[in-house]
This record gives structure tokens, sequence and C-alpha cells, in this order.
């Protein structure tokens, strides 16, 4: 955000040097003119090429802020003085300036949805397309509210779903680590101690000490190679030809596929119920939904149905000939189009497909953990007897 420096007085004559930061000259003026500074000399401050880092705002404090926007603005109070409130009322610097930049572009004559478009893409496509709906309709501190609670939605989601990851990857980094420090690091003392009594090993002894001397030998290398594939594969995946083979790859898996294809249509099936049901056009609807797809084969599957739709065909059949959606978001698409209720059946088909993905996932991760188990239990028994077989046959040799 660009600095001003500026030479004022107040009420009582006093003189004032400083700097603000502002969107724009006139915003400038219009935020000294709130403290009750009048304005001598205002000149914008440069810095040369070095641009001010953006603060970043992560979700859980937009949600907040859009929920505490829309009471506001429900209350009756202007939006100019609402988005003033809020601005005094916060500490989170990152925040503050954000609403300074939207009072500006306000103060310049845009929209609300054009203000927040603005910030650097902070805002979504959905989040602007539903804030402009609300602007045209009048209807501003409603929608706000509903984005609000879809907000809140998508964090939970996404707050279960980091916790039901955290134990399964912190009981498989545990577990690999342990193995790899008996192979490298135990094995080797013990495999030295077989070596000096010069009896036939078994196999399974035999094979251990191989897999750990490749270990020892090529452990180093195994670290440099995977780092280097994974910065490999995200280079690769910043290509549209690679990243949509990827995905092309990912719905092809067993199981796996059909979830994420359901994941995709529950997700655009909550986006157009939240556009639709607050007054954007199909089409434009539509169009935005598709932004909000993150598989790159159904994306640009949905650019197609859009093209379909803008032509004249219906929004059911438009769908089923892209190939990607399951049956019930196309029953129910189909009977929301013949009743008229396509919103009210859209969101029934969200939340049916969000809880069969919630289940799926919940079943997924609570067999994981007996399989982890299993696995874990597999290999150290398979250390463990490498191990003990020769013991038992040198002290039968003793014995001997």
């Amino acid at each position: 955000m660009p600095t001003f420096r500026y030479q004022a007085v107040d009420l009582s004559g006093r003189a004032h040097k400083a700097s603000i930061q502002a969107d724009s000259e006139r915003h400038a003026r219009q935020l000294l003119r709130e403290q009750g500074l009048f304005t001598r000399q205002l000149q914008r401050h440069e810095t040369g090429n070095a641009q001010p880092r953006r603060q970043r705002v992560n979700r859980a404090q937009l949600c907040e802020l859009t929920r505490q926007l829309a009471t506001l603005t429900g209350a009756g109070i202007p939006l100019v003085d609402a988005l003033a409130t809020l601005e005094r009322q916060l500490v989170e610097p990152a925040l503050r300036n954000l609403l300074v930049a939207v009072r500006g572009s306000l103060a310049e004559g845009l929209s609300l949805a054009r203000s927040l478009a603005r910030q650097g893409g902070l805002f979504s496509g959905l989040y602007c397309a539903l804030v402009e709906a609300g602007e045209r309709s009048g209807r501003l501190a409603q929608v706000l509210e509903r984005l609000a609670e879809h907000l809140e939605q998508v964090q939970r989601q996404q707050h279960k779903a980091r916790t039901a990851l955290i134990y399964p990857c912190v009981l498989m980094g545990v577990s690999l680590a342990v193995v790899v420090g008996l192979m490298t690091f135990v094995v080797p003392k013990l495999t030295e101690q077989f070596a000096h009594s010069g009896q036939s090993l078994p196999w399974i002894t035999s094979l251990l000490i191989g897999i750990s001397d490749l270990l020892v030998l090529l452990g180093p290398w195994l670290l440099i190679g995977g780092a280097l594939a994974a910065l490999l594969g995200a280079w690769l995946l910043r290509r549209p030809h690679w990243r949509l083979r990827r995905d092309d790859l990912l719905l092809r898996l067993p199981r796996i596929g059909n979830l994420l294809a359901v994941l995709e249509s529950a997700r655009l099936s909550r986006s157009l119920t939240i556009l639709a049901g607050s007054g954007v056009p199909l089409l434009e609807a539509l169009q935005v939904a598709t932004a909000t797809v993150n598989n790159r084969r159904i994306h640009l599957a949905l650019q197609r149905v859009s093209t379909d739709v803008q032509g004249g065909v219906s929004l059911h059949r438009a769908l089923d000939a892209s190939g990607h959606f399951p049956p019930l978001l196309l029953n129910m698409v189909a009977s929301g189009e013949a009743s008229g209720t396509l919103p009210d059946m859209l969101e029934r088909v969200a939340d049916n497909q969000e809880r069969g993905f919630a289940r799926q996932v919940d079943s997924a991760m609570a067999l994981f953990e007996p399989l982890m188990i299993l696995v874990m239990g597999a290999v150290v028994l398979f250390i463990v007897l490498a191990v003990l077989l020769p013991i038992m046959q040198l002290n039968q040799g003793l014995t001997l």
C-alpha cells in the first residue's frame, strides 16, 4: 500500500508532520479528515523499486471479518461506516491494511465487489460474485451472512481433514524412522558378530544384511534423489500438461478416483447452491463455480458444460455429456430444472455427497491404523527372526 507524507494542522492549530498509508491520495486526505487534521501538504513517498510485502490474511480471519461485516450491515449501518468500525476494532495489521485499502477503493466510487477484487487475489471469484449479487439485489447483509456460513463450513472441513491426517502421518513417520534406524545402526553391529563366527547364515539373515548394507551405502544418495525427485515433481505440476496428466491418473485409480469425483461434485454443487440462491444467473454461477474445482480434467469438462449451457442445452444434459459426475447429481439437477427448485436440489445433493465423502474418509482412516500396525508388525517380525535364527544356530553349535 502506498505511503504518503503529510503536513497538517488540527482544530487547535497545532502542526502535525508524519506519514500515512492509504490506497490513493484522495483516500489519504479522507483518513486525515477523519482524524481531525486539515492537510496543508501531501506527497507520495517513493521507495524505489522495492514493493511492500503484502501481509497474509488467513481463512479464519477472513471468515470472522465476513461474519462481523454481515452483522453490522444487517443492523442497518452504512457499508463505509461498518468498515470504519471494524477498522477501529481490529488489532491485526494485515486486516487493518486490508480494510483501509477497501475503503479507499469505495471512496473512489468502486463497488464493494470490485474493491475486493482489487486486493491481490485475497478474495476468491466466488466471494466477489456473491458480494456483487448482494449489492445488485439489495440483500448484501443476507448474502454476507450466508457467505460467512459457507466459509465456516469449509474451515471446519479443512480442520477435520488435517486432524484426521495428523495421526497417520506421525505414525508412518515414526515407524519409518525406527526401521531405518534399526537397519543402519543396530543391524550392522549384529552382523559383525555373525561374520566373526564363520557359520553359514539363514537366507532371511542374509537378506536383512543385504538390505542393511544397501541402506548404509546408498542412504545419502537416496535422500538426495528423493529431494531432487520432489523438486522435479513440483516443477512439472506447475505445467498445465503434466498437472492434467496427474489429475487424469488420480481419476482412474480404483476407489480413490470415485472418491475424488464425489468430492469435486460436492464442491461444485455447494458453490452453485450459494450462487444460484443469491440471485446469480445460472451461466455466470456455473462459470464462477468452475473455478472452485481443483481437478484439472473436471475443470476443463465444466468449461465445456458452460459452453453447452450458453448454447441452450439444459444443465443436467450438459453435465451428463461430460461423463465426470455421479448419477445422483444428474438426477437432482434434472428434477430441480423441471420443478424450478434448482438451488434446493443442489443443496440437498451437496449435503448428501459431503456426508458420503466424510463417511468414506472416516472408514479409510479407521482401516489405515490396524493396517499400518500389521505392516510394522511384519517388518519387526522379519528383523527379529533374521537376528534370532543365527543366534539360535550358534547356541546349538556350542552345546554340541
